[in-house]
């Protein structure tokens, strides 16, 4: 019982204290788990940041379900994704309740439509940054076109075909083991 209640405490507070997305809060997760706990040496959090990142879903819920089920089972994975969702959920919650009885302001509704384009901007630039970061767009070679254009097949897939997103996953994927195997 003392170790659920340590496993709570542990990511509630991490869940309370931690901005910037999941990414952001892996070395604070590292420090509770590693370093203050000793639940896991360094190489097995390494592991499961490494399964957590690969599996659906925020990363940092992920992790914390790693390390409950590795702590307590079951149970442990259930109490610590407790902990860590119950900061979001209360503060979404909390902003939903504004939200509802603000929503009809002609501000908020003027505020809402203003931040359309810079959600957009800021989609395409985390695209742009992440195709440079990876050397899709550094350099003109066969290999950057290639992915170009499964790019632009995978848009004209999702834009005029109108195919489901994970076939065109799918598909995306078979064109590259067919291409770059």
């Amino acid at each position: 019982m003392q170790l659920l209640l340590e496993l709570f405490i542990t990511f509630l507070l991490i869940g309370f204290v931690s901005f910037g997305g999941g990414y952001a809060m892996i070395p604070l997760i590292q420090e509770e788990v590693v370093n203050r706990h000793a639940w896991m040496t360094a190489q097995e959090f390494s592991d499961v940041i490494a399964v957590a990142g690969m599996s659906p879903g925020p990363i940092a819920t992920n992790s914390s379900i790693f390390i409950g089920y590795s702590e307590a089972g079951i149970l442990g994975a259930i109490v610590s994704a407790t902990g860590m969702v119950f900061p979001s959920l209360l503060i979404i919650l909390m902003v939903g309740t504004i939200y509802y009885k603000i929503q009809n302001s002609k501000l908020v509704k003027s505020a809402f439509y203003g931040l359309r384009p810079i959600i957009t901007g800021l989609i395409i630039y985390a695209a742009y940054i992440f195709a440079w970061n990876n050397d899709l767009i550094s350099s003109i070679s066969w290999h950057s076109v290639s992915l170009i254009g499964i790019y632009l097949g995978s848009l004209a897939a999702l834009i005029l075909f109108r195919i489901h997103p994970a076939y065109v996953i799918v598909l995306s994927g078979l064109v590259g083991i067919a291409v770059y195997a």
